[in-house]
């Protein structure tokens, strides 16, 4: 098996990139959980980078 230390998500559709965003922000929000919360607003974030929007206009649109 060969190590690695980043995972693409280049071939992930919408639909699934959402529902993991809103899966880690009900997992953190129910379980108190902060890591839950910190993955999210960290994919969230390099995410928005990546196409150039602000992180509210990145969630508006893959919610499309």
């Amino acid at each position: 098996m060969r190590d690695f230390d980043k995972i693409s998500i280049q071939e992930m559709s919408k639909d699934d990139m959402l529902l993991i965003i809103e899966a880690l922000e009900y997992t953190g929000k129910n379980t108190q959980i902060d890591d839950f919360i910190s993955l999210k607003d960290s994919i969230v974030e390099e995410l928005s980078c990546l196409v150039e929007i602000d992180e509210k206009d990145f969630l508006e649109y893959i919610k499309k």
